[in-house]
């Protein structure tokens, strides 16, 4: 059987709502803004990933702690502005949108159907936070035997520890870690 060799770029959470938690907002966007330029260059697609939810948040169960957390913030935020992604990294009219319902970018989402429907068997990780988005794909996309690459400086998390941890200890063991400047 043929194995699927072609990549994908995935930007993960880089809206605008989750951006403005981060000090530096402004760092990210730019080397994000680099891997998409790259990418398209390159004929690379470019899969855009937000987190969303229903008018009211019916999606979030009081028995999952990290989001239960901020349930009233994410139902008081009307869902089209909460998935907004920054506009300087917005996606192009071409470009898919995936709304996920939970952490990792497969949970509550139709990705998995757009990587085999495009052929992906390579996704390069972009996004915020590293401790959440990132490493919840990481596991998954490795256990569904996805190649995967990530790119550790467009990739973000509030505790700068955690990232580094992460992007130097843990990533490696399931995928290539590179920079920006390295995947060009």
């Amino acid at each position: 059987m043929e194995q699927k060799t072609e990549t994908a770029l995935l930007v993960m959470d880089m809206q605008v709502a989750i951006l403005g938690m981060l000090p530096d907002a402004a760092g990210i966007v730019g080397k994000v803004a680099k891997a998409i330029a790259n990418a398209r260059s390159k004929k690379i697609p470019v899969i855009y990933v937000v987190v969303g939810f229903r008018s009211g948040a019916p999606e979030i169960s009081m028995n999952n702690k990290g989001f239960s957390a901020s349930k009233e913030r994410f139902a008081g935020i009307g869902s089209d502005e909460f998935i907004r992604i920054h506009p300087d990294i917005a996606p192009q009219a071409d470009e898919v949108t995936v709304i996920k319902r939970r952490v990792s970018a497969f949970t509550g989402s139709d990705l998995e159907v757009i990587l085999r429907a495009k052929g992906i068997g390579h996704m390069v990780l972009t996004g915020i936070a590293t401790s959440g988005v990132v490493l919840s794909t990481v596991r998954e996309a490795s256990d569904k035997d996805y190649r995967l690459t990530v790119l550790a400086d467009a990739c973000a998390d509030g505790d700068e520890e955690v990232h580094r941890v992460l992007t130097t200890k843990v990533f490696p063991r399931q995928a290539e870690v590179l920079t920006v400047e390295e995947w060009n």
